[in-house]
């Protein structure tokens, strides 16, 4: 990304921001001289620069790189879905919810658990934080080999590492909507 457009977003965002060049160099100490050549794009700022502004603007650092995001990258399209192939695929569908685009660190997954059957025969966990939200009909959580009722509407939480799985006992199609996320515990 060019001097030009990083000096743009700086001033654009600023001005959002209601603030004059004089108060923001101020909060950030750094000269308006400086701050008004980085905005025309008239100078090279470090990063430690970028850094100091970012934080007076309120805002992460790396959006100051980023060019205008295309809206339509950030819609997942139902047809667009991709599914993830389970090794016990005949019982449990999961179709992934999350457009790939900057990569998330937030997963969204759609499941679809047959009638009389479980997300895997043995438990599962992982390093991510899990939210499951029953979207239709009533499932069993098993968590560390106790088991838990779940009605449509309810969600758990499951922490890193947890052992876990989903039982599916009617003779009902459950939908679940999963959503995992980078742990900070």
């Amino acid at each position: 990304m060019s001097n030009v457009k990083i000096g743009n977003k700086i001033s654009e965002v600023r001005k959002k921001r209601g603030l004059s060049i004089r108060e923001f160099s101020k909060k950030v100490d750094l000269s308006a001289s400086l701050l008004s050549q980085i905005e025309r794009g008239m100078a090279n700022p470090s990063l430690n620069t970028l850094r100091m502004i970012a934080e007076g603007l309120d805002m992460p650092l790396y959006t100051l790189f980023i060019d205008e995001i295309q809206h339509e990258l950030l819609i997942l399209r139902k047809s667009e879905r991709r599914r993830i192939n389970h090794r016990d695929s005949e019982h449990v569908v999961f179709d992934l919810l999350s457009p790939d685009y900057m990569k998330s660190n937030v997963e969204m997954l759609w499941a679809i658990l047959n009638p009389n059957s479980e997300t895997t025969p043995t438990y599962m966990s992982h390093e991510k934080e899990e939210f499951a939200l029953v979207m239709k009909g009533e499932v069993w959580v098993v968590i560390d080999e106790r088991e838990y009722l779940l009605e449509e509407g309810d969600m758990v939480r499951l922490l890193p590492r947890m052992k876990h799985k989903f039982k599916n006992t009617s003779d009902e199609t459950i939908e679940i909507l999963f959503i995992l996320a980078e742990s900070t515990l």
